[in-house]
């Protein structure tokens, strides 16, 4: 179950955002539109802390 989406502000190392926006440019290459940099992050950190 996914709640309401709340904003928060985190400092992230730059060798992480760095990963991060490949993998949302790979996405959006993958779905030929657009996928927000918070989708990424979230896909991310759903599947590290399972």
């Amino acid at each position: 179950m996914i709640s309401m989406a709340k904003r928060i502000t985190i400092m992230i190392d730059d060798d992480l955002d760095k990963k991060l926006r490949l993998k949302q440019a790979k996405k959006i290459q993958e779905l030929n539109g657009t996928c927000s940099f918070s989708r990424i992050l979230n896909e991310t950190l759903r599947k590290g802390l399972k």
